[in-house]
């Protein structure tokens, strides 16, 4: 399988999936302390926490709280999710899936080719920040 992913300038279509934004402890903590808030703030204001995960509280009009016009505006410390796409597992195993996400992300399929054990490194991130989501059935 050939990977090849540059993110383009000024894209934010991952960012406007239907879908959430999944937080690890870590994220939330980067998060807080990148816009000034104790963790406890940030989860109160923007976090919904499960006994089994924590997500970004979705507002009305768009996917995520922190997306704006121009971009993401906690870009240097934004979640593992997010930091790590297009690399999930779930796209770096499975080719039709992969092919599937070229559709919406204009990066996939441009700059220079990943290589796979590259791929599958950043996918177990994925998998290390977010275990209840990867949970062997």
């Amino acid at each position: 399988m050939n990977l090849r992913f540059e993110c383009q300038p000024g894209c934010t279509v991952c960012c406007d999936q239907s879908g959430y934004v999944y937080l690890s402890e870590d994220d939330l903590k980067r998060a807080a302390k990148f816009i000034g808030m104790t963790p406890a703030d940030f989860e109160k204001k923007y976090v919904y926490r499960t006994r089994r995960q924590l997500r970004l509280r979705k507002p009305r009009d768009k996917q995520c709280p922190f997306l704006l016009e121009n971009g993401c505006s906690i870009h240097p410390a934004k979640p593992t999710q997010c930091r790590t796409f297009p690399f999930w597992p779930e796209l770096v195993e499975n080719p039709h899936a992969w092919k599937i996400a070229s559709r919406f992300c204009p990066g996939i399929g441009k700059g220079p080719l990943i290589q796979i054990g590259t791929a599958m490194e950043i996918a177990q991130e994925q998998r290390r920040a977010y275990p209840e989501m990867y949970k062997e059935l």
